[in-house]
């Protein structure tokens, strides 16, 4: 059995090596559809597709794959990745002094056995000065990530608190994914 990960996340793939267990990467490169409509469906939608990609084109019977996807939401607004730095400002401006939701969707392909989850975390920012938000922008760092933020950077001054698991908002929710996966071997 070998384990696979459908995802180029480095922080994904930081993550999953935390369980010790010896996978590889193989991106999926599916053309990611959303049918769904509520957040924690469209998560596991999205991440449902990038697993079964690269089980189809990738993997033997005996191999797990796993695939993942990850949403920034404030008050019913997908916050994706921002195409420039002007909405990276617009997005971290919106978030500033409020509190949002971070889903991820796990999908675990083992053979013809499917399972799908979610994890949710609220993620509350304190008031941040504009001053703050140019001189984080200006790092580069919000433009390859959803919401424009990576909690596990240098922006992690700016969080008030959070409600759920810490590891969600960076990308994968591992202790569950662990756990959903020795449930599997037994």
């Amino acid at each position: 059995m070998k384990y696979i990960l459908a995802s180029a996340s480095p922080r994904r793939r930081e993550l999953l090596a935390r369980t010790g267990l010896e996978f590889t990467v193989i991106p999926s490169n599916v053309k990611e559809t959303i049918t769904e409509s509520k957040p924690s469906d469209i998560v596991m939608e999205l991440s449902r597709q990038k697993a079964m990609d690269v089980w189809k084109h990738h993997a033997d019977t005996d191999d797990v794959v796993i695939g993942a996807d990850t949403i920034v939401v404030y008050r019913d607004e997908i916050l994706g990745k921002p195409a420039d730095e002007a909405e990276a400002l617009d997005m971290l401006s919106m978030l500033a002094d409020r509190t949002h939701q971070v889903y991820t969707g796990v999908t675990i392909i083992r053979g013809t056995k499917i399972h799908t989850f979610h994890e949710c975390t609220d993620v509350t920012f304190y008031p941040i000065y504009r001053e703050d938000l140019l001189r984080y922008i200006a790092t580069g760092d919000p433009l390859d990530k959803a919401g424009a933020y990576g909690i596990q950077g240098d922006f992690s001054i700016h969080v008030k608190c959070i409600r759920g698991d810490y590891n969600n908002v960076v990308g994968l929710p591992i202790g569950r994914l662990y756990q959903e996966l020795k449930e599997q071997n037994n």
